[in-house]
Protein backbone atom coordinates (compact mmCIF):
# COMPACT_ATOMS: atom_id res chain seq x y z
CA UNK A 1 0.00 0.00 0.00
CA UNK A 2 1.29 3.24 -0.96
CA UNK A 3 1.33 6.10 1.93
CA UNK A 4 0.59 10.23 1.75
CA UNK A 5 0.16 13.41 3.58
CA UNK A 6 -0.95 12.85 7.10
CA UNK A 7 -4.48 14.48 7.91
CA UNK A 8 -4.14 15.74 11.68
CA UNK A 9 -7.15 15.14 12.84
CA UNK A 10 -8.74 16.57 15.83
CA UNK A 11 -8.76 15.21 19.36
CA UNK A 12 -11.70 12.75 20.94
CA UNK A 13 -15.09 12.45 20.19
CA UNK A 14 -15.26 15.87 19.00
CA UNK A 15 -14.44 14.25 15.43
CA UNK A 16 -16.93 14.02 13.62
CA UNK A 17 -16.93 10.83 10.81
CA UNK A 18 -19.29 10.38 8.29
CA UNK A 19 -20.14 6.52 7.14
CA UNK A 20 -21.97 6.92 3.76
CA UNK A 21 -24.25 3.49 3.56
CA UNK A 22 -27.40 2.77 1.22
CA UNK A 23 -30.79 2.61 2.21
CA UNK A 24 -31.63 0.98 5.00
CA UNK A 25 -28.30 -0.67 5.53
CA UNK A 26 -26.54 -0.54 9.31
CA UNK A 27 -23.09 0.39 10.05
CA UNK A 28 -20.61 -1.48 8.17
CA UNK A 29 -19.13 -4.20 10.68
CA UNK A 30 -15.65 -3.42 11.87
CA UNK A 31 -16.34 0.22 12.62
CA UNK A 32 -17.71 0.12 16.20
CA UNK A 33 -13.81 0.55 17.62
CA UNK A 34 -14.54 4.63 16.41
CA UNK A 35 -16.83 5.67 18.87
CA UNK A 36 -14.32 6.06 21.69
CA UNK A 37 -12.90 8.47 19.20
CA UNK A 38 -15.43 10.39 17.25
CA UNK A 39 -18.72 11.00 16.48
CA UNK A 40 -19.76 8.52 14.31
CA UNK A 41 -23.12 9.47 11.99
CA UNK A 42 -24.81 7.29 9.53
CA UNK A 43 -26.08 8.81 6.60
CA UNK A 44 -28.23 6.61 4.21
CA UNK A 45 -30.94 9.21 3.35
CA UNK A 46 -30.25 12.18 1.19
CA UNK A 47 -31.35 14.47 4.23
CA UNK A 48 -28.65 12.73 6.29
CA UNK A 49 -25.95 12.55 3.32
CA UNK A 50 -26.44 16.48 3.19
CA UNK A 51 -26.63 16.96 6.77
CA UNK A 52 -23.40 14.63 7.86
CA UNK A 53 -21.45 16.11 4.64
CA UNK A 54 -21.87 19.69 6.09
CA UNK A 55 -20.70 18.48 9.29
CA UNK A 56 -18.11 15.89 8.91
CA UNK A 57 -14.40 16.26 8.81
CA UNK A 58 -14.28 12.53 7.28
CA UNK A 59 -16.08 10.71 5.36
CA UNK A 60 -16.18 6.78 4.52
CA UNK A 61 -18.35 6.30 1.29
CA UNK A 62 -19.44 2.61 1.56
CA UNK A 63 -22.16 2.83 -0.79
CA UNK A 64 -21.48 4.60 -3.67
CA UNK A 65 -23.99 7.14 -5.06
CA UNK A 66 -21.61 9.90 -7.16
CA UNK A 67 -24.34 12.04 -8.05
CA UNK A 68 -26.05 12.38 -4.64
CA UNK A 69 -22.34 13.19 -3.00
CA UNK A 70 -21.74 16.04 -5.83
CA UNK A 71 -25.43 17.54 -5.16
CA UNK A 72 -24.32 18.27 -1.28
CA UNK A 73 -20.76 18.98 -2.02
CA UNK A 74 -21.45 23.03 -1.80
CA UNK A 75 -21.96 21.70 2.28
CA UNK A 76 -18.44 20.14 2.70
CA UNK A 77 -16.78 22.95 4.58
CA UNK A 78 -15.57 20.88 7.26
CA UNK A 79 -14.64 18.32 5.37
CA UNK A 80 -11.22 17.04 4.76
CA UNK A 81 -10.41 13.45 3.82
CA UNK A 82 -13.07 10.85 1.91
CA UNK A 83 -12.04 7.36 1.71
CA UNK A 84 -13.74 5.00 -0.39
CA UNK A 85 -14.89 1.22 0.09
CA UNK A 86 -13.18 0.27 -2.86
CA UNK A 87 -10.15 0.17 -4.63
CA UNK A 88 -11.41 2.10 -7.67
CA UNK A 89 -12.40 5.84 -6.92
CA UNK A 90 -14.05 6.51 -10.70
CA UNK A 91 -17.64 6.27 -8.87
CA UNK A 92 -16.46 8.70 -5.84
CA UNK A 93 -14.34 11.89 -7.51
CA UNK A 94 -15.92 14.63 -9.17
CA UNK A 95 -13.66 17.49 -10.73
CA UNK A 96 -14.88 19.96 -7.93
CA UNK A 97 -13.37 17.21 -5.37
CA UNK A 98 -10.61 17.03 -7.48
CA UNK A 99 -10.05 20.33 -7.46
CA UNK A 100 -10.52 20.40 -3.30
CA UNK A 101 -7.52 20.04 -1.03
CA UNK A 102 -10.04 16.99 0.73
CA UNK A 103 -7.34 13.84 0.11
CA UNK A 104 -9.06 10.80 -0.97
CA UNK A 105 -7.60 7.31 -0.05
CA UNK A 106 -9.34 4.00 -1.27
CA UNK A 107 -9.19 0.30 -0.47
CA UNK A 108 -5.79 -0.76 -2.26
CA UNK A 109 -4.62 -3.96 -1.89
CA UNK A 110 -7.74 -6.09 -0.31
CA UNK A 111 -9.38 -7.44 -3.00
CA UNK A 112 -5.87 -8.27 -5.08
CA UNK A 113 -5.70 -11.98 -4.37
CA UNK A 114 -9.62 -12.74 -4.38
CA UNK A 115 -9.54 -11.06 -8.12
CA UNK A 116 -6.41 -13.07 -9.58
CA UNK A 117 -8.67 -16.23 -8.45
CA UNK A 118 -11.05 -15.19 -10.14
CA UNK A 119 -8.92 -14.69 -13.35
CA UNK A 120 -7.14 -17.97 -13.23
CA UNK A 121 -10.73 -19.55 -12.36
CA UNK A 122 -12.04 -18.04 -15.78
CA UNK A 123 -8.75 -19.01 -17.69
CA UNK A 124 -9.77 -22.66 -16.56
CA UNK A 125 -13.01 -22.27 -17.48
CA UNK A 126 -12.45 -22.14 -20.98
CA UNK A 127 -9.47 -23.87 -21.42
CA UNK A 128 -11.18 -27.12 -19.83
CA UNK A 129 -14.05 -26.33 -21.23
CA UNK A 130 -15.35 -26.39 -17.97
CA UNK A 131 -18.93 -24.68 -18.68
CA UNK A 132 -19.80 -27.44 -21.55
CA UNK A 133 -19.20 -30.02 -18.82
CA UNK A 134 -21.54 -28.72 -16.18
CA UNK A 135 -23.85 -27.96 -18.87
CA UNK A 136 -23.84 -31.66 -20.13
CA UNK A 137 -23.90 -33.29 -16.84
CA UNK A 138 -27.14 -30.92 -16.52
CA UNK A 139 -28.27 -33.15 -19.54
CA UNK A 140 -27.19 -36.33 -18.39
CA UNK A 141 -24.77 -36.47 -21.44
CA UNK A 142 -21.45 -38.07 -21.22
CA UNK A 143 -19.47 -36.66 -24.07
CA UNK A 144 -15.47 -37.25 -24.43
CA UNK A 145 -14.02 -34.59 -25.90
CA UNK A 146 -10.14 -33.08 -25.59
CA UNK A 147 -9.37 -29.30 -23.47
CA UNK A 148 -6.69 -27.28 -24.01
CA UNK A 149 -3.73 -26.63 -21.87
CA UNK A 150 -3.83 -23.51 -19.67
CA UNK A 151 0.32 -23.64 -19.57
CA UNK A 152 2.10 -22.31 -22.30
CA UNK A 153 -0.41 -19.62 -23.12
CA UNK A 154 0.43 -16.19 -23.57
CA UNK A 155 -1.43 -13.32 -21.24
CA UNK A 156 -1.36 -9.69 -21.41
CA UNK A 157 -2.27 -7.84 -18.18
CA UNK A 158 -3.59 -4.32 -18.98
CA UNK A 159 -2.53 -2.54 -15.71
CA UNK A 160 -0.09 -3.83 -14.22
CA UNK A 161 -0.62 -2.53 -11.02
CA UNK A 162 -1.38 -4.59 -7.22
CA UNK A 163 -4.22 -6.12 -8.85
CA UNK A 164 -2.23 -7.04 -12.26
CA UNK A 165 1.00 -8.23 -10.55
CA UNK A 166 -1.16 -10.50 -8.29
CA UNK A 167 -3.05 -11.91 -11.87
CA UNK A 168 0.52 -12.18 -13.23
CA UNK A 169 2.16 -14.09 -10.51
CA UNK A 170 -0.60 -16.71 -10.20
CA UNK A 171 -0.83 -17.04 -13.89
CA UNK A 172 3.17 -17.78 -14.28
CA UNK A 173 2.79 -20.34 -11.36
CA UNK A 174 0.13 -21.92 -13.75
CA UNK A 175 2.78 -21.60 -16.66
CA UNK A 176 1.70 -19.47 -18.51
CA UNK A 177 3.86 -16.57 -20.38
CA UNK A 178 2.69 -12.86 -18.94
CA UNK A 179 3.02 -9.17 -20.04
CA UNK A 180 1.87 -6.26 -18.83
CA UNK A 181 0.78 -2.63 -19.78
CA UNK A 182 1.27 0.22 -17.72
CA UNK A 183 2.05 3.84 -18.13
CA UNK A 184 5.63 3.55 -17.69
CA UNK A 185 7.51 0.75 -19.53
CA UNK A 186 9.12 -1.87 -16.52
CA UNK A 187 11.81 -3.77 -18.24
CA UNK A 188 13.17 -5.91 -15.21
CA UNK A 189 9.69 -5.98 -13.32
CA UNK A 190 10.29 -9.53 -11.08
CA UNK A 191 6.20 -10.30 -11.67
CA UNK A 192 5.99 -9.83 -15.46
CA UNK A 193 8.19 -11.43 -17.94
CA UNK A 194 8.41 -7.53 -19.89
CA UNK A 195 6.10 -4.53 -19.01
CA UNK A 196 5.23 -2.40 -21.68
CA UNK A 197 3.99 1.38 -21.64
CA UNK A 198 0.56 2.24 -23.76
CA UNK A 199 2.39 3.16 -27.41
CA UNK A 200 3.56 -0.79 -27.59
CA UNK A 201 -0.93 -1.93 -26.60
CA UNK A 202 -1.73 -3.18 -29.78
CA UNK A 203 1.73 -4.85 -30.41
CA UNK A 204 1.43 -6.91 -27.58
CA UNK A 205 -2.33 -7.90 -28.10
CA UNK A 206 -1.21 -9.09 -31.51
CA UNK A 207 0.57 -12.12 -29.49
CA UNK A 208 -1.51 -12.80 -26.75
CA UNK A 209 -4.07 -16.03 -26.25
CA UNK A 210 -5.74 -14.22 -22.97
CA UNK A 211 -6.00 -10.20 -22.43
CA UNK A 212 -6.80 -9.94 -18.88
CA UNK A 213 -8.00 -5.78 -18.15
CA UNK A 214 -7.24 -4.61 -14.62
CA UNK A 215 -7.11 -1.17 -14.99
CA UNK A 216 -9.28 1.27 -13.34
CA UNK A 217 -11.48 3.97 -15.48
CA UNK A 218 -9.62 7.16 -15.96
CA UNK A 219 -9.89 9.94 -19.04
CA UNK A 220 -7.20 8.12 -20.07
CA UNK A 221 -8.08 4.54 -19.94
CA UNK A 222 -11.84 4.84 -21.09
CA UNK A 223 -12.13 3.15 -24.52
CA UNK A 224 -8.75 1.58 -24.25
CA UNK A 225 -9.84 -2.18 -25.41
CA UNK A 226 -11.38 -0.91 -28.67
CA UNK A 227 -12.52 -1.88 -31.85
CA UNK A 228 -8.72 -1.95 -33.83
CA UNK A 229 -7.57 -3.12 -30.14
CA UNK A 230 -9.77 -6.37 -30.62
CA UNK A 231 -8.79 -6.70 -34.28
CA UNK A 232 -5.29 -7.07 -33.31
CA UNK A 233 -5.87 -10.17 -31.13
CA UNK A 234 -5.31 -13.42 -32.32
CA UNK A 235 -8.48 -15.76 -33.71
CA UNK A 236 -9.26 -17.51 -31.05
CA UNK A 237 -7.84 -14.77 -27.90
CA UNK A 238 -10.58 -14.53 -25.23
CA UNK A 239 -10.72 -11.40 -23.16
CA UNK A 240 -11.60 -11.05 -19.21
CA UNK A 241 -12.28 -7.77 -17.61
CA UNK A 242 -11.89 -7.26 -13.66
CA UNK A 243 -11.33 -4.00 -14.01
CA UNK A 244 -14.48 -1.01 -15.17
CA UNK A 245 -16.72 -2.02 -17.44
CA UNK A 246 -15.92 1.45 -19.54
CA UNK A 247 -12.59 0.41 -20.18
CA UNK A 248 -13.60 -1.74 -23.07
CA UNK A 249 -15.95 -0.99 -25.48
CA UNK A 250 -19.21 -3.56 -25.22
CA UNK A 251 -20.08 -2.26 -29.05
CA UNK A 252 -16.55 -3.49 -30.61
CA UNK A 253 -16.21 -6.55 -27.90
CA UNK A 254 -20.20 -7.57 -29.20
CA UNK A 255 -18.69 -7.62 -32.67
CA UNK A 256 -15.70 -9.62 -31.88
CA UNK A 257 -17.79 -11.94 -30.25
CA UNK A 258 -20.46 -11.96 -32.63
CA UNK A 259 -18.11 -12.64 -35.40
CA UNK A 260 -16.53 -15.35 -33.84
CA UNK A 261 -12.69 -13.55 -33.97
CA UNK A 262 -12.91 -13.56 -30.44
CA UNK A 263 -13.50 -16.64 -28.54
CA UNK A 264 -14.61 -15.74 -25.64
CA UNK A 265 -15.18 -12.98 -22.56
CA UNK A 266 -15.19 -13.46 -19.01
CA UNK A 267 -16.89 -10.24 -17.63
CA UNK A 268 -17.14 -8.87 -14.20
CA UNK A 269 -17.94 -5.22 -14.60
CA UNK A 270 -20.33 -3.32 -17.33
CA UNK A 271 -20.75 0.07 -18.76
CA UNK A 272 -24.25 -0.28 -16.77
CA UNK A 273 -24.70 -1.87 -13.80
CA UNK A 274 -26.82 -4.17 -13.09
CA UNK A 275 -26.28 -5.57 -16.48
CA UNK A 276 -29.74 -5.06 -18.48
CA UNK A 277 -31.69 -8.31 -18.36
CA UNK A 278 -32.30 -7.54 -21.82
CA UNK A 279 -28.58 -7.54 -22.98
CA UNK A 280 -26.95 -9.92 -25.39
CA UNK A 281 -24.22 -10.81 -23.07
CA UNK A 282 -26.88 -12.99 -20.94
CA UNK A 283 -27.56 -15.32 -24.24
CA UNK A 284 -23.88 -15.67 -25.51
CA UNK A 285 -22.37 -18.92 -24.50
CA UNK A 286 -19.24 -18.08 -24.92
CA UNK A 287 -19.31 -15.00 -22.41
CA UNK A 288 -18.97 -15.87 -18.81
CA UNK A 289 -21.30 -13.21 -16.95
CA UNK A 290 -20.15 -12.14 -13.22
CA UNK A 291 -22.01 -9.34 -11.07
CA UNK A 292 -19.20 -7.15 -10.25
CA UNK A 293 -17.77 -9.83 -7.27
CA UNK A 294 -14.58 -11.04 -8.53
CA UNK A 295 -12.93 -9.72 -5.70
CA UNK A 296 -15.82 -10.49 -3.14
CA UNK A 297 -14.51 -13.01 -0.40
CA UNK A 298 -15.92 -13.99 2.94
CA UNK A 299 -14.71 -11.59 5.55
CA UNK A 300 -14.19 -8.35 2.68
CA UNK A 301 -16.57 -6.19 4.79
CA UNK A 302 -14.51 -6.43 7.86
CA UNK A 303 -10.91 -6.16 5.93
CA UNK A 304 -12.48 -3.32 4.18
CA UNK A 305 -13.42 -1.50 7.50
CA UNK A 306 -9.77 -2.32 8.89
CA UNK A 307 -7.84 -0.11 6.45
CA UNK A 308 -10.25 2.93 7.27
CA UNK A 309 -9.40 1.87 10.85
CA UNK A 310 -6.51 2.08 10.49
CA UNK A 311 -5.79 5.25 8.23
CA UNK A 312 -8.47 6.67 10.96
CA UNK A 313 -5.61 6.62 13.36
CA UNK A 314 -2.55 7.52 11.11
CA UNK A 315 -5.16 10.84 10.82
CA UNK A 316 -5.53 11.05 14.22
CA UNK A 317 -1.74 11.00 15.05
CA UNK A 318 -0.79 13.18 11.67
CA UNK A 319 0.94 10.27 10.26
CA UNK A 320 1.17 9.51 6.23
CA UNK A 321 -2.25 8.12 5.21
CA UNK A 322 -2.01 4.70 2.89
CA UNK A 323 -3.93 4.46 -0.21
CA UNK A 324 -3.89 8.29 -0.86
CA UNK A 325 -5.18 8.36 -4.69
CA UNK A 326 -4.54 10.66 -7.61
CA UNK A 327 -7.64 12.94 -7.61
CA UNK A 328 -6.86 14.43 -10.92
CA UNK A 329 -6.42 10.98 -12.82
CA UNK A 330 -9.81 9.55 -11.01
CA UNK A 331 -11.78 12.25 -12.77
CA UNK A 332 -13.77 10.31 -15.73
CA UNK A 333 -16.31 13.19 -17.15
Amino acid sequence: MGTGEGGGGGGGGDVIVGVVVAEGEDMPPGLDVLREEADVRLARSDDELAETVGAAEVLFVWDFRRQRLREVWPRAGRLRWIHAASAGVDAVVFPELAASDVVVTNTHGVLDGAMAEWVLGAMLVFTKDLHTTLDRQRRRCWHHRDSERLAGKRVLVVGAGSIGRAVARLCRAAGTRVEGVARTPRPDDPDFDRVVGPGELRAALSTTDFVVVCAPHTVETRGMIGGPELAALPPGARLINVGRGPVVDETALLDALRSGRLAGAALDVFDEEPLPAHHPFWAMDQVIVSPHMAGDFAGWEEAFSGVFVENFRRWRLGEPLLNVVDKGRAVTR
